[in-house]
């Protein structure tokens, strides 16, 4: 399976380096992700449940990043199984290129799969793994818009200025990405 991808990222490209770089993010934005745990350096382990078809499982697998040219490049090596269902693997090269204040990512996918999941059919397969990324580049994209507002600026705007105890504007409500997750 092959797929070909960009997606533009609504902040400049070292904020989207670091998004890339942050587990706790990843694992909100990774459909069915359950777990991203260090596994050596540049490494990670991940749990994940995932279906393809009419078959759904749990993968355990493992990630690794190589030909890191920060905040440009990376290739993610992966390997992944799911029991019975079957195993995934393969590489994806990640691109991010600077457009003015936003960025361009664009990714190369090459894996393969076996098991169960290779007796459904390439169509299923690819159109599963295309629409988790399209859910994961959605939930990213959105978590990279979203403007996570930070304590001082909070304090400020619940302060009334100059003793005056009326206030005219409605507070400002903190988002939190569990709210956010929940939601979709």
């Amino acid at each position: 399976m092959e797929m070909n991808r960009s997606q533009r990222l609504p902040v400049p490209q070292q904020v989207a380096w670091e998004a890339l770089n942050d587990t706790a993010l990843l694992k909100q934005c990774i459909p069915g992700c359950e777990s991203i745990e260090p596994d050596g350096e540049n490494a990670y382990q991940l749990a994940l449940t995932a279906a393809v078809g009419p078959v759904k499982a749990r993968f355990k697998g493992r990630m690794a990043l190589q030909d890191i040219q920060a905040p440009d490049s990376y290739t993610i090596q992966f390997d992944g199984q799911g029991g019975a269902a079957g195993f995934g693997k393969g590489s994806a090269r990640v691109t991010l290129e600077p457009d003015g204040e936003e960025t361009v990512l664009t990714y190369a996918v090459n894996a393969q799969v076996g098991g169960k999941i290779a007796q459904i059919g390439s169509r299923l397969v690819d159109a599963a793994a295309r629409k988790m990324a399209d859910t994961f580049f959605t939930r990213f994209t959105e978590a990279l818009a979203t403007p996570v507002p930070d304590e001082a600026a909070q304090q400020q705007d619940a302060a009334p200025e100059g003793g005056d105890t009326q206030q005219t504007e409605e507070p400002k409500r903190k988002r939190s990405w569990t709210a956010w997750i929940s939601k979709s």
